[in-house]
C-alpha cells in the first residue's frame, strides 16, 4: 500500500512547513497530501502555496476559500489576516512572465480555485472539516459526548476519514472514543479492527492548538497511522508576523504556547 504523509492547516507558516518537509524526508513516504488551509493567519502565503501545489493533492480549507471569497464567521484578527492574504496573492509579479506563460500569481489563484472539497480513494476519505461538512464543520474531542452528531458523521465514513480544521490531532473511533497523540506509542495507532471506522485529525503544521507548539502531521502505512511532532523556529515566524503591520501580533505569539 502507498505510504502517505498527510499534512493540514499550514496557514502560511513557511518555517514550520519547511521543517515538517525535512522530517517527511526521513519517513520513506510515497506521496504527500494536504487537507487544506494552506493560507490564512501566517506571513508567507505565496511560498506555501507554491510548495503545496507540488503535492499529490490538496483539498479546500475554509481559509483557502475565504482567500477567494468573503470570510464568514471569522474573528477580527482572522478576518484581517485573510484580507491581507488575499492582497498578497493579488500583488503584481515583480518579474514579467514570458509571452503565453501564466504568471506565478495567476497560478496560485488558479490552484486555489481548483481545490476539491473532498477526495475519496476507495474506503478512505480526505476532507478539511468533516465527512458531513467537508470545508467548514468542526469535530472537537468533546464531541464524543454528542452521540447524535458522531453517529451521523460515522454513517458517512466507510473506513477512514482524514481531516484537520480544529488544529487538535487525534483519532476518533466509531466506539465514541477519542485518542490524542500523547496516548499513542511509537508503533502507531492500529486501524485493523474488523468493521471499525475512524476519523483521524492530523493536527496542524502551522498553528497547533493542543498546547503543544510543535508542528503535527501523520503518516498512513497500511493499517497503522503514525503521528509526528516536529520542532521549528517559532521565533522566526513571530518576527515575520511582527514585520507585517496588517497581521495581528497575537497570531505569532500564540504559536509559542500551541493555542
Amino acid at each position: 500500500m502507498t505510504r502517505t504523509a498527510i499534512l493540514s492547516d499550514i496557514h502560511g507558516n513557511l518555517t514550520a512547513l519547511q521543517s515538517v518537509l525535512e522530517h517527511v524526508k526521513t519517513q520513506s513516504v510515497d506521496r504527500i497530501v494536504c487537507l487544506g488551509d494552506v493560507v490564512g493567519y501566517g506571513p508567507k502565503p505565496q511560498e506555501c502555496l507554491d510548495i503545496v501545489a507540488g503535492f499529490d493533492f490538496c483539498v479546500l480549507g475554509n481559509h483557502d476559500s475565504s482567500a477567494l471569497f468573503d470570510p464568514e464567521g471569522f474573528n477580527s484578527a482572522a478576518e484581517q489576516a485573510i484580507f491581507w492574504t488575499r492582497a498578497q496573492l493579488e500583488l503584481p509579479d515583480q518579474e514579467e512572465s514570458a509571452p503565453n506563460e501564466v504568471s506565478p500569481s495567476r497560478k496560485r489563484l488558479d490552484f486555489l480555485c481548483s481545490l476539491p472539497r473532498s477526495v475519496r480513494e476507495e474506503d478512505v476519505l480526505f476532507v478539511h472539516g468533516s465527512p458531513r461538512g467537508p470545508t467548514n464543520e468542526y469535530v472537537m474531542p468533546e464531541d464524543i459526548q454528542n452521540t447524535k452528531k458522531m453517529e451521523k458523521l460515522f454513517s458517512l465514513v466507510q473506513r477512514l476519514c482524514f481531516q484537520g480544521h480544529t488544529h487538535v490531532p487525534g483519532v476518533f473511533s466509531h466506539h465514541l472514543m477519542f485518542t490524542p497523540p500523547a496516548e499513542i506509542d511509537d508503533d502507531g495507532y492500529d486501524l485493523s479492527e474488523p468493521d471499525a471506522r475512524y476519523m483521524i485529525n492530523v493536527g496542524s503544521v502551522g498553528q497547533p492548538r493542543d498546547l503543544d507548539p510543535r508542528s503535527c502531521y501523520v503518516v498512513l502505512d497500511e493499517s497503522r497511522v503514525f503521528f509526528h511532532r516536529v520542532e521549528y523556529d517559532i521565533e522566526a515566524t513571530v518576527r515575520q508576523i511582527e514585520a507585517e503591520a496588517e497581521l495581528d501580533n497575537f497570531l505569532g505569539y500564540r504559536l509559542r504556547e500551541g493555542r
